[in-house]
């Protein structure tokens, strides 16, 4: 039989921590259900234990930091990750898992967006940052991904153990998108209902703060996984800027054989070496991230190999 791993990050869930470990319980009895404590200063640890997860403890602060150990710490053939506030629904979790373990994704994402998110979810500024970060990364990375931030996801065991997780916090949903996105995995989105916290339990994310660390994530990623279309908007914009600069000196030099504003004259010339040396580095790195592909799916076919 299949081995289904539930995955359920925690920092001070003990208002909803044993229900859904009920729930999901409940919808796949055979899983094994483990339940990392991140520094919860309630009861989220004990309560998860009595209720029959497996509990262990993650001290480096940030749902970035538990994912990593999860993945690094379980194995089994499907991977399914919740959240420990009881906002999705355990009915969609047989689903889900079945995708992966009959090889018809790698990863499985909850929509939510798609769905009730935006009738349940009370937070304007969540709302248009689900949809700002969603356009960005289908417009950066030419993609169609409905909701790029969601914690309720599938995986199979061949994502899990090629992923490398780098971010800390909450931005980690944004990098495994961008990575299955970027390697090629399979990916497949089913709508999912979204509900709000129940009343008393409260959201661990900051609005602002968290939503700047998501955009640093996808500006940096951006530049590591797409240097050419970086870079080379870099030169481009530069490039336009030289022409700005040296046109009218050019024109007015046609007209009266002097060149009158050599400053003006210099700074085009150090904005247009600027402009080519940005494409250079584009291409440069443009060559590195192709290799980078190549060295990827050789690991990736040679792991697979071994099992």
């Amino acid at each position: 039989m299949s081995k289904i791993a539930v995955l359920i990050p925690c920092y001070n869930e003990a208002q909803t921590i044993e229900k859904v470990i009920a729930d999901y319980h409940a919808a796949l009895p055979e899983a094994e259900i483990y339940v990392y404590n991140n520094n919860s200063t309630d009861d989220t640890e004990n309560i998860a234990r009595k209720a029959g997860a497996i509990v262990r403890n993650e001290y480096r602060q940030g749902k970035g930091n538990v994912i990593r150990s999860m993945f690094r710490e379980i194995d089994a053939d499907c991977y399914l990750m919740t959240d420990g506030d009881d906002t999705y629904p355990a009915e969609y979790a047989r689903e889900m898992a079945d995708f992966v373990l009959s090889g018809q994704a790698d990863m499985v994402i909850g929509d939510r967006l798609s769905s009730t998110y935006f009738a349940e979810n009370k937070r304007r500024f969540h709302n248009f940052g689900n949809v700002l970060v969603r356009m960005l990364i289908n417009g950066l990375f030419h993609s169609n991904v409905k909701d790029i931030m969601t914690g309720y996801r599938a995986f199979s065991k061949a994502f899990v153990k090629n992923f490398p997780v780098l971010s800390h916090g909450f931005e980690i949903e944004t990098e495994m998108t961008i990575h299955a996105v970027d390697k090629s995995f399979l990916l497949k989105e089913i709508p999912v209902n979204y509900r709000d916290r129940p009343s008393g339990s409260e959201s661990k994310l900051n609005t602002y703060s968290d939503g700047i660390k998501v955009l640093k994530t996808i500006f940096r990623l951006f530049k590591e996984y797409r240097p050419m279309a970086f870079f080379g908007t870099m030169g481009l914009m530069l490039f336009l800027i030289t022409l700005l600069l040296f046109v009218p000196v050019f024109i007015e030099y046609l007209q009266t054989g002097l060149v009158m504003r050599f400053p003006t004259l210099i700074v085009s010339g150090v904005c247009c070496v600027c402009s080519l040396l940005s494409f250079a580095v584009g291409l440069v790195l443009d060559v590195v991230v192709k290799k980078h592909r190549q060295l990827y799916e050789l690991l990736l076919n040679h792991n697979t190999s071994l099992k």
